[in-house]
């Protein structure tokens, strides 16, 4: 009856260290894969980072994986030689071996050395988290207030008088001369979480509270985050792309938003079509009578590549199916059907388009 609960417990041994090395080969292909990928900016990649806040959690990141490694290292060879060195032989017995116990030294052992390698690991993620917390704010650098919406990503300028969604657009941060981007979260409704991987780590936006991130990109391109705290049905295509640009081409586009919407005679019906119904009640379009603040500024709409918070491309196709029907595109969106007629679905449609 011992012998074969024995075998048992060795077998229960050897499929738990099959299953490990199993995992510690998966995250070792993961790491590589990561590491070694092709140099592409959109996908979210924390093992890629292009920021001082990404940088330094990298860095914590791959410090405390050295340490698990080392742990499980010592952990699986102690048992691989025990494995060996106890295995069933032939002619025996079935006798225990002699028992240890009260050694002091093996006591001291795994009470000190879990204290320290704990302690070892609090100061530096604590040293990581001041350095990100309380990082100081140069004057020239860049203010904005993200506000998170069930289920899209609202951008404010104060200083530069400039209201965009779902598309943040910030400048190089030169390491001679930074200017880092300092961002104010706040939320709309429910919990969200601010999170762009190459960036920064992530935060959360709660309601009635402020939080704050900070981002200092070192390369242009376009980065890519999203909600990462469940807001909802659509808190999956909660999307965001941060737009890094030169200096220059960021102040281009700051004068740009600034500007009032483009008026046209040729699409009057389809501005008339969009302040004549419930689309006021929601979005706002500089120079218009519209002011509405539950949904997303459209002064510059057709600016953006995506529409429903990146759910899908900025198309006018994709525009007219987002107006008829957002359900279409995002199922549990909180935009309304406007039910329009086909023929001023098309005018509606039209005039959006001219909004760059």
């Amino acid at each position: 009856m011992r012998r074969t609960h024995y075998r048992a417990l060795v077998q229960s041994i050897r499929d738990k260290i099959a299953g490990i090395v199993v995992l510690l080969a998966g995250i070792l292909l993961a790491a590589s894969l990561c590491f070694g990928g092709p140099a592409n900016p959109s996908p979210p990649n924390m093992f890629r980072p292009a920021s001082t806040p990404a940088d330094a959690i990298l860095h914590i990141s791959i410090f405390v994986l050295i340490i698990s490694f080392v742990i499980f290292a010592v952990v699986f060879g102690l048992l691989v030689y025990a494995l060996a060195k106890f295995r069933r032989r032939a002619g025996d017995d079935g006798r225990e071996p002699p028992q240890v116990y009260g050694s002091n030294q093996v006591e001291l052992a795994w009470t000190v050395l879990p204290i320290l390698i704990v302690l070892v690991l609090f100061l530096a993620t604590a040293r990581v988290i001041h350095s990100v917390e309380d990082a100081r704010k140069p004057p020239d650098a860049v203010e904005v207030i993200a506000i998170g919406h069930q289920f899209w990503w609202e951008f404010r300028y104060p200083s530069l008088g400039v209201v965009t969604a779902n598309e943040l657009h910030v400048p190089v941060s030169d390491p001679a001369h930074p200017t880092p981007t300092f961002i104010r979260l706040l939320s709309a409704d429910t919990d969200h979480s601010f999170w762009v991987p190459r960036l920064a780590g992530k935060t959360d936006l709660i309601p009635n509270r402020t939080n704050s991130t900070w981002i200092d990109p070192h390369e242009a391109g376009v980065y890519v985050g999203q909600c990462a705290q469940y807001c909802g049905t659509q808190h999956a295509k909660m999307l965001l792309r941060v737009y890094v640009e030169p200096q220059d081409q960021f102040n281009r586009w700051v004068q740009e938003e600034a500007k009032p919407a483009q008026m046209s005679d040729a699409v009057s019906e389809g501005r008339g079509i969009f302040e004549t119904t419930a689309c006021i009640n929601c979005h706002a379009i500089l120079g218009t009578v519209a002011n509405g603040r539950f949904g997303p500024d459209l002064t510059h709409l057709m600016s953006r590549e995506t529409i429903a918070s990146g759910a899908a491309s900025n198309t006018p196709e994709n525009l007219r199916l987002w107006i008829h029907d957002p359900e279409a595109i995002k199922p549990g969106s909180l935009m309304p059907a406007m039910n329009l007629t086909d023929q001023d679905l098309d005018a509606l449609t039209a005039y959006l388009e001219t909004l760059r």
